[in-house]
């Protein structure tokens, strides 16, 4: 059990990694960030900030050794930075869940290994493997990179033949997979946590809504049945056990024909749980920085409804008039500017638990 006073490293100095932070500010433990750009959301909340490149091994050997454990706030680390941290001090998630949630086909084997159902998928290195697996799965599919790709960026919706023929004509490059669009009715995620002892907790189900490939909404409960939520809650530690998982992950499910699918597992504190820092007395973060610090896991229970908004690019021109709700949490992330669909904070609306 990490003692009080410790000093979390976090790699990635984003808003995830500000409201980690916070959460373990809270719990006694300094903060070390990570961030290869300058004036980071995170630099304004963490004791430490570290500017510099994830190349610069001198700035990562000081940064791993004045810290006590090290997280990361998103996936896309390169492997030799987290090798060499790694030769210094823990890490976690650790880097096997890591490894397979950065590959998209390494993710899908590993579901489908569990027994989950997926959308169907096959592997992309060529233009011949391309048309090969078109012929398969059929369309509409998505063609996706295997790597680096998060909220929409590095997919390619294909509906017809004419797009077969001309991503044909172009296609070049390798590590691609081929995903069937799965006919579903609706998105939910489920944020759970497991420690070191083995201990799991779920917060329930969120029901999202997505606008160009990015989240806008996720609304507490959602308005599934109640079979679905314990299922979904099973699969999500089911998941955790198989990687035996320290911290928190989020689980992306569709529900198609009143079963589970798995979208994706995302091994960090996540975009749809954010609707915890204000309904439940323990949110996200804290359980994350609890799991990997040792500690006992507290409780998730929800104590109210919640609609969680982010606010993407000029949405946070609207604070003034949000800031007039007062059953409206507005947490902001500190950005200074302002882009289409960049994530600028998220509000939290809270409702009487039924």
């Amino acid at each position: 059990m990490l003692p009080i006073g410790s000093t979390i490293g976090i790699l990635g100095g984003g808003q995830l990694g500000r409201m980690l932070s916070v959460a373990a500010a809270q719990l006694g433990f300094k903060c070390h960030v990570y961030e290869p750009e300058k004036n980071p959301p995170a630099g304004e909340t963490s004791a430490i900030l570290t500017t510099a490149l994830y190349t610069d091994y001198t700035a990562l050997e000081k940064f791993a050794k004045s810290v006590d454990v090290v997280t990361f706030e998103f996936e896309n680390i390169p492997s030799k930075t987290l090798d060499y941290i790694e030769s210094i001090v823990e890490i976690f998630p650790d880097r096997k869940a890591l490894k397979i949630s950065q590959d998209r086909l390494f993710e899908k084997n590993f579901l489908t290994k569990l027994g989950l159902e997926t959308a169907p998928y096959l592997k992309v290195d060529d233009v011949t493997e391309f048309k090969d697996a078109v012929k398969k799965i059929g369309t509409p599919a998505i063609l996706k990179t295997r790597t680096m790709g998060y909220d929409g960026k590095g997919q390619v919706k294909i509906t017809n033949e004419d797009q077969v023929k001309q991503i044909s004509k172009t296609f070049k490059t390798s590590n691609h997979i081929l995903e069937g669009l799965v006919d579903f009715t609706k998105e939910i995620s489920v944020i759970s946590v497991r420690n070191s002892k083995g201990e799991i907790s779920c917060f329930d189900p969120g029901e999202n809504l997505h606008e160009n490939g990015v989240l806008k909404t996720t609304t507490i409960p959602a308005q599934i049945p109640r079979a679905l939520i314990t299922d979904a809650i099973l699969l999500a530690s089911k998941i955790l056990t198989a990687l035996d998982y320290i911290g928190v992950l989020g689980v992306e499910l569709f529900i198609s024909k009143g079963k589970l699918i798995v979208n994706e597992i995302a091994p960090r504190v996540h975009n749809s749980g954010h609707w915890t820092q204000n309904g439940c007395v323990i949110d996200q973060f804290e359980q994350h920085i609890r799991a990997i610090s040792g500690w006992p896991l507290g409780d998730g229970v929800r104590y109210m409804n919640v609609t969680m908004e982010n606010l993407l690019g000029n949405d946070i021109l609207n604070t003034e008039i949000i800031s007039q709700d007062a059953r409206a949490a507005i947490h902001l992330y500190g950005k200074k500017e302002t882009r289409p669909g960049r994530k600028m904070g998220h509000v939290n609306r809270l409702f009487p638990k039924n």
